[in-house]
């Protein structure tokens, strides 16, 4: 299986270029952002050896059905979606900061309150929770958002008390991002799923706040399966999910947590192979259609052909 692991393009009236941890993001005219969602992988904040076929268009797809889905309750960036891994959109100042929202007790935050924590970013939680065990109610706990390097937890006072974001434009971020959480939420049981936990990016333009980048993929998001999950619970079973814990874990495992003097496990065809069914199932589950893998020959040639002429009608 062929994967796009990196991009070279020179589009007409690029003005910029930035690569980031999976996408390649090229600036037109200083108007528009042409944003590539390459096959590369990222865990522990470091992108991995190897590309993941088809996981660039699974990110890219699911990402494009939910800002459609969601565009009632915040405006978002999107212009055109010219490929199966490309969005086109209106260029935006990010605020700098993720808003992560959970309503589960998984991951990062289950890894801290495992640890004795009672405290994530802020948000007092009680004692006696188990791993993946459902929230009293849905909490924020916001990150700062590193260009380079891990991103850092950071409370609401915090965030308000640097002034790395106004109170008012906070406020709208949190009402956004329950709204959203519970929309995704909403979609996410028709599917037979639960949305876990998942986090959202804003940015401004000309004093409006829309949400940016993706939402509600398997990068940004941590999903169980809802059929069983009651049971698992209470007989302490691992829960069935579909979300990136899976490569974390298989990370953890052999001794990889991106801490310094690491190294990262070898990925050999069968794990490609295996994350990249794993990305394609949860398309197929929460969209609820059969994956179509795009043209996987020539892939640049397509993208550049298909992103071409999309911006002749920007």
């Amino acid at each position: 299986m062929k994967a796009l692991k990196e991009t070279h393009f020179n589009f007409p009236n690029q003005s910029n270029f930035y690569k980031g941890k999976v996408r390649d993001v090229y600036t037109i005219a200083d108007k528009f952002m042409v944003m590539v969602v390459s096959d590369r992988i990222s865990a522990f904040d470091v992108v991995l050896t190897e590309a993941i076929p088809f996981k660039g268009q699974v990110l890219n797809q699911i990402a494009a059905k939910f800002l459609s889905a969601t565009q009632d309750i915040v405006p978002n960036w999107v212009l055109d979606v010219p490929d199966p891994m490309v969005t086109i959109g209106r260029i935006c100042e990010p605020f700098k900061v993720e808003m992560v929202i959970r309503g589960y007790l998984a991951g990062h935050a289950w890894r801290e309150y495992s640890a004795g924590k009672r405290s994530v970013c802020g948000v007092s939680l009680p004692d006696g929770l188990k791993e993946n065990d459902k929230l009293p109610q849905p909490i924020i706990t916001p990150t700062t958002k590193a260009s380079v390097g891990h991103d850092e937890d950071i409370s609401k006072e915090d965030i308000l008390a640097k002034g790395i974001v106004s109170i008012s434009d906070y406020e709208q971020l949190e009402k956004y991002t329950f709204d959203l959480y519970q929309r995704g939420t909403e979609i996410a049981a028709k599917s037979g799923l639960i949305l876990v936990d998942t986090k959202y990016e804003f940015g401004k333009a000309d004093g409006v706040i829309y949400l940016i980048d993706e939402i509600h993929t398997p990068d940004s998001s941590r999903y169980f399966y809802a059929e069983g999950y009651e049971e698992r619970q209470r007989t302490d079973e691992p829960q069935k999910q579909l979300s990136k814990e899976f490569v974390r874990k298989w990370l953890i495992e052999n001794g990889f947590q991106g801490k310094d003097g690491q190294v990262i496990p070898e990925m050999t065809p069968e794990i490609v192979t295996s994350i990249s069914e794993r990305y394609i199932e949860l398309y197929e589950q929460i969209v609820g259609e059969a994956f179509i893998k795009a043209e996987a020959d020539a892939i640049s040639t397509r993208i550049e052909a298909n992103v071409l002429e999309a911006l002749q009608t920007l």
